[in-house]
Parts: C-alpha cells; sequence; structure tokens
C-alpha cells in the first residue's frame, strides 16, 4: 500500500456519492494518482443510508453494493491494492459510546452488513483488503473491549460470507483509531481466524499545527520531530510483530504553510518507515487532486511525499520552527514588499548532503545562470538583485510573480515563489455587532498571497476574546482563533464565524480583530472591529 492515497469525502459522503462537492468516481481519476507514485487507495464507504430493510435482515440496496463492487474493480485494474471500509457509520448508528447505545443491535446490524459487503466481494482477489470500522468512538476499557468485539464480528462475518475472505489482508482498528487508546484496549482476534492481519490507526498532529489553532504556523523544531517520532514508536513497540499502517494523515495546503507543510511530510514519511509503518494520505478532493482538473494542488508536497517514501533525500526550504519567535522565515517564498528597493534575497535551504543541480523559471522555461541569476553556499541560495530586477518592475502588480523550480542530485523537485505583497486592503474597519447569530464576511482586496495566516481577537480591556490561556503561548500564538471553527476565507473575504461573534456578544465588549497575513512580520496585518 506504502505510499497510498483516499479517495476522501466520494463514497462516504453523506448520503450519496456526489454530495459533498467531489465528482462521482471517474476511472481517470486513478490514473492521476497512479502517475503520482501512489500504490494504494483506501475506499472510505459509508452504508448507513442505503439499507432497504430493518432488523434482523439489515438489507443493503442491492445497486449500492454493486457500486462499490465496481470501484473496487476499477481502482485494481490500475494495479493499486485497495482497503475497502464502512466509514460514517461509526457515528450514525454504530457509536458504541452513545447514551443508551443498544449494543446488541449495533452487533447484529454490524454481522448482516459485513456479511453482505463480504458475500459481494468474496470474489476479489489479494489486492482487495477489508477495513471494520472507520474512527470508532470510545473513551474507556469497556467502549475498547466492544470494539474488540466488533473486530471479530467482522472477521466471523466475512468468513461466512465464504469466497477468499477467509485469507484475505484486514486491517483491525482501536478505539478512534487512535494510537494511544489502541496500545491500550486492542486485543489480538482469536487464532480460530486466519486471516493476515495490520492494526490500522490515524494521525493528525500536532493538532494546532494541522488544524492551524491558535496560530501555530510553525513546524519542524527538535521537540517537534521528537514528539511526532516518540508516538510512532510507541504504538510500534507495543505491537512489535504486528503490521501497521497509518490509514489517514494530512497536513492540508488550505490549513498549513508552505515550507512548514513540506518539511512535516518529508520527516512524516520516513519516521513512518523508520518503525516499518505505511501510510495512506487523506485527500477530501479540496486539499491535493483536484479530480476535475486533474491537477495537483501542491505538487512538490506530492513529490517530497513520494520521494521520502522511496528512501530519497530530499532537498527542504527553511522555515521558522521557534514558537517563540516574533515574525515567520519560509523558504518557500522571495517575499518582496511592494515600494522596496529590489536587493539580493538571501534563501536559506537545507540541502541534506544533496548539490542544486539547476533553478528555472517555470513561466518562462529558462534556466537562470549561477553566479549571475543566483549562487549557493553551505546554507542556502542566494538570488541575485540582477536577476529579481527582471521580474520585479516598478509596474509589477501584488501577487505571485515567477515560480523557480529547484532541481537537486537527489529528491524532489521544490518551487520557490517570488511573490511580490502589500497589506491587504478591507472594504471596512469596523461594524456593528448583528443582533443574529450568522458567519460575517468581510470584504478585503488581496495584495500578495491571498489568504490570512491567522487571526487575533482581544477585548477592549486588553483580554483575550477565546481560549485566554494563549497569553501563555509565544508571539506568534497569544490571543489567536483556530482557523475554520473561528474564522475562514475566500476569494472577496474574510470571515468571522458565528461561534466568534457569539463569544463577542456573550463578553459584551468591543472587540478588535487583527487579521494577519503571509509573511508574518511587523506590518502585516489590519485591524477590524466589532462593537456591542
Amino acid at each position: 500500500m506504502n505510499p497510498g492515497w483516499n479517495l476522501g469525502n466520494t463514497l462516504d459522503a453523506v448520503q450519496n456519492e456526489g454530495d459533498w462537492n467531489n465528482p462521482k468516481v471517474t476511472a481517470d481519476t486513478f490514473d492521476d494518482v497512479k502517475a503520482a507514485g501512489f500504490k494504494g487507495v483506501r475506499l472510505p464507504v459509508t452504508w448507513a443510508y442505503h439499507f432497504t430493510s430493518q432488523s434482523p435482515s439489515w438489507t443493503v440496496d442491492a445497486a449500492w453494493l454493486q457500486r462499490v463492487s465496481d470501484v473496487v474493480d476499477i481502482i485494481t485494474s490500475k494495479g493499486f491494492y485497495t482497503i475497502v471500509n464502512v466509514h460514517h457509520d461509526s457515528w450514525v448508528w454504530a457509536d458504541v459510546t452513545a447514551s443508551g447505545a443498544n449494543l446488541t443491535a449495533i452487533e447484529e446490524r454490524f454481522y448482516r452488513l459485513w456479511y453482505q459487503i463480504g458475500t459481494k466481494l468474496a470474489c476479489k482477489g489479494s489486492q482487495v483488503a477489508f477495513e471494520p470500522i472507520n474512527e470508532p468512538r470510545g473513551t474507556t476499557a469497556e467502549h475498547g473491549a466492544e470494539l474488540n468485539k466488533l473486530n471479530t464480528i467482522f472477521l466471523q462475518a466475512i468468513s461466512d460470507a465464504g469466497g477468499f475472505n477467509a485469507k484475505r489482508v484486514v486491517t483491525l482498528v482501536g478505539a478512534g483509531e487512535d494510537s494511544i487508546k489502541t496500545s491500550q484496549w486492542f486485543k489480538r482476534p482469536d487464532a480460530k481466524f486466519t486471516n493476515p492481519y495490520a492494526i490500522q490507526y490515524h494521525y493528525y498532529s500536532p493538532y494546532d499545527f494541522i488544524f492551524s489553532a491558535w496560530g501555530k504556523t510553525v513546524w519542524g523544531s527538535d521537540a517537534d520531530k521528537a514528539a511526532l517520532d516518540a508516538d510512532f514508536a510507541a504504538i510500534r513497540n507495543n505491537f512489535t510483530d504486528i503490521p501497521l499502517i497509518i490509514g489517514e494523515y494530512d497536513a492540508s495546503p488550505v490549513a498549513t504553510e508552505t515550507a512548514a507543510r513540506w518539511r512535516y511530510f518529508d520527516f512524516l514519511i520516513r519516521t513512518a518507515a523508520k518503525y516499518n509503518t505505511a501510510t495512506v494520505l487523506w485527500d477530501n478532493g479540496a486539499d491535493h487532486l483536484n479530480r476535475a482538473t486533474h491537477q495537483w494542488r501542491d505538487q512538490t508536497a506530492l513529490d517530497i511525499l513520494t520521494n521520502a517514501a522511496a528512501k530519497k533525500t530530499n532537498s527542504l526550504p527553511d522555515s521558522t520552527t521557534d514558537g517563540s519567535a516574533t515574525t515567520q522565515l519560509s523558504s518557500a517564498y522571495v517575499y518582496h514588499k511592494a515600494g522596496d528597493a529590489v536587493a539580493d534575497a538571501a534563501v536559506p535551504y537545507l540541502f541534506n548532503g544533496n548539490t542544486l543541480s539547476s533553478i528555472k523559471n517555470s513561466k518562462t522555461g529558462a534556466a537562470l545562470a549561477k553566479g549571475t541569476d543566483y549562487s549557493t553556499s553551505a546554507s542556502g541560495i542566494t538570488i541575485t538583485s540582477a536577476f529579481l530586477k527582471t521580474v520585479l518592475t516598478s509596474a509589477t502588480a501584488t501577487g505571485s510573480i515567477a515560480n523557480l523550480t529547484l532541481t537537486f542530485s537527489s529528491g524532489a523537485l521544490t518551487t520557490l515563489n517570488i511573490l511580490q505583497y502589500a497589506t491587504p486592503v478591507l472594504g471596512s474597519t469596523t461594524a456593528k455587532l448583528p443582533a443574529a447569530s450568522a458567519d460575517l464576511p468581510i470584504p478585503v482586496t488581496w495584495k500578495g498571497q491571498n489568504r490570512p495566516a491567522t487571526v487575533r481577537a482581544l477585548k477592549s480591556d486588553g483580554g483575550i476574546l477565546i481560549d485566554d490561556w494563549t497569553t501563555y503561548l509565544g508571539p506568534l500564538q497569544a490571543g489567536r482563533l483556530t482557523y475554520g471553527g473561528n474564522w475562514d476565507w475566500d476569494a472577496n473575504n474574510v470571515i468571522l464565524k458565528a461561534a466568534v461573534l457569539d463569544a463577542v456578544r456573550s463578553a459584551g465588549k468591543d472587540t478588535t480583530f487583527t487579521i494577519e497575513f503571509y509573511p508574518r512580520v511587523p506590518g502585516n496585518a489590519v485591524n477590524f472591529t466589532l462593537t456591542v
């Protein structure tokens, strides 16, 4: 399977394929995935909305079973291994932690579902594996014991379904598909079952970096790396003789800073290999492969991932890793402030034993001349003012000006984006707090990298609006809100979410939101005040 890719938010959509802004599955999607270098596909499937009868038969719609079977055939015809699962059912009807949960009914339905899946896919070959249920909820030893029971019921059901199923590879799960809870409560299956099995767990850590929480836009310190290594080592040391697979992980280009994301992918893949663990990238259709246009949204991240999986050494842009820093460096960009004089740009780089072979201007196809357009040292690359003046003139608008492709003696090609910026302008800088609870779009004219980095919220008395404990974090994080739940953006607006407006209403104080942009340097921010 390694490296693997998830067909996320598609057959697992609620309620039907195509309902979550992804097109229905077509064969050419897997041509894109194959060309990218992936070897396996995890196929999440939600079954909850496709039952045609209730207890005791719990019959699954034949057309839906056939659709899943057809997609499996498409995937395997492209040469992939695949894992078929039961996905969002874990929070619809199979939640063993729910108040008043009828465990007997869950077990009955679970058996019937997997018996029917097993029957339909009984004659699929050894390329097809099964996973009993995605991220089943569980917080106690009792929950863990029930999930071990569901693993057993799953194995019995597919065995009873016949065909190749008694020999089929399966990936068994623990509570939440969380490595810590799995280590605590997972029990090996009964020896009567002959299926080769792995343990699957998911990894989205550290939470604050992966989900852009509390202004955490940096990653890659020695402490960050040690924490990830320790997480992988802990579960491997608990299951020394069982194959392990990380069925989901991600650092989204939507939510994370570019250089930090690239370094995260490289380190995660290498550390997983160190502990003999396979990996499957989560892709919800908005993060990585644009299935409609057949374009990868971050080709460099993809190349870093696949080269790391192939044990090739990647050279990587340097970036700020110190949480106590007051500014954030990123060598994925040459940031030039509009109106400033054009000077040589020093770009720190982690060559990791490689040498820089060439730099090419992706827009023109022209190669840069070493010595004239750029130079290198042990610590990085310098793009000369002579070259920069050819792309940055008094008439140059803000935004991405040129993309340079860097080729090294080994590993992934990386890109260096030359970007001119100015501080974005808001359509208004103050507003009265609306009476109704709803998201509040604030019109913005972008002037560079068209997204916020983070948002800080301070009340008129100087207090932090949400999560006042962040005052103990570094200057880049104190008082910052969490992306997604508290703020968002689109092509024309920065958006304050309804939950934030509710917090202002509850506080009863005027609140100033400082919207910070990339690069995170003093002055590249604007204020917006909500008055009560």
